[in-house]
């Protein structure tokens, strides 16, 4: 996904095609509902370094809500009616306040044009000639705002408990803004599609962010763990380890990483999704019949 290549291994030939492939996926929780005060990682049961490939995260939550059911059974039942059903919905950011006057969401939303919807071979064609042809280049404006967005996040991230911003957000912004230019066929990404662009990628890391309180914790991470029981999950990690240096050896039943836990003063409820998630991130593996196997140090 990163590379964008694939290597293929035939008759002792080993050679990289190139796999410039648009990716999108989506996962239900493996707990059957989604749970804030976990992670995203921990959620969807994926491994860390999949999950951090993918620009932008948006979490969809089946709530309860009066005016979005109605909307929702409206778009249904108007699939199996000849007649369309015009919806509209006012819409208000996750903090309370109004929209941003122009802003992409409001731009999608709200409009009186009559669209006429390409035909699916032709949406297709559209699609490959963008990919094949369409190089976009940032143009100053938009590389300022690119540059000026990421040095802002890197500030607000900038603390140790916080989650790190990488230059990894920072291509994801490039990829997106030439992204957005290319699906109008412009050779030039402009400072509008930046900003478009940083509006999406705060939406993103409003849903990762936001903890099951509603309250946008810096401190979560999308591959790691809640910050609950982050801390504690670290230092059994630690005595682990030094469990393992100690005693030369790297497999451990489930009652001694227990003994340890108690040593940290950790509930037993949650000393089993301490374990899950050393398991899901890497750091131990369940080698079954109540056995773990310590394969990376921290």
């Amino acid at each position: 996904m990163e590379q964008q290549s694939i290597s293929v291994a035939k008759a002792g030939i080993v050679c990289n095609l190139p796999t410039r492939a648009s990716i999108l996926a989506a996962a239900n929780p493996a707990g059957g509902h989604y749970n804030k005060a976990k992670t995203i990682a921990e959620n969807l049961k994926i491994s860390s370094p999949m999950l951090s490939r993918f620009d932008l995260i948006f979490i969809l939550l089946d709530q309860p809500n009066e005016q979005m059911d109605l909307l929702l059974s409206r778009h249904v039942l108007s699939l199996h009616k000849a007649n369309k059903i015009k919806r509209n919905l006012n819409e208000t950011t996750f903090d309370g306040s109004e929209i941003e006057e122009n802003s992409f969401r409001e731009r999608l939303r709200n409009t009186d044009e009559n669209i006429d919807h390409l035909p699916h071979t032709l949406f297709r064609k559209y699609i490959a000639y963008a990919q094949k042809y369409v190089k976009p280049y940032l143009s100053d404006e938009a590389k300022e705002i690119i540059k000026e967005f990421y040095l802002s996040l890197r500030k607000q991230f900038k603390t140790g408990d916080c989650t790190p911003i990488t230059t990894r957000q920072l291509n994801s912004l490039i990829r997106l803004t030439q992204a957005r230019a290319k699906v109008e066929l412009r050779e030039e990404a402009t400072r509008d599609d930046a900003k478009d662009v940083i509006e999406l990628m705060r939406f993103s890391l409003v849903d990762v962010f936001t903890d099951s309180s509603g309250v946008l914790d810096k401190t979560r991470s999308q591959i790691g763990t809640g910050m609950s029981t982050k801390n504690q999950v670290m230092r059994l990690l630690t005595l682990i380890q030094r469990k393992s240096d100690a005693e030369a050896k790297s497999v451990f039943k489930t009652s001694e990483l227990k003994e340890l836990s108690e040593q940290l003063g950790m509930e037993k409820t949650k000393f089993y999704q301490a374990l899950q998630t050393l398991n899901i991130q890497g750091f131990i593996l369940n080698k079954g019949q109540n056995q773990y196997q310590l394969v990376t140090a921290i």
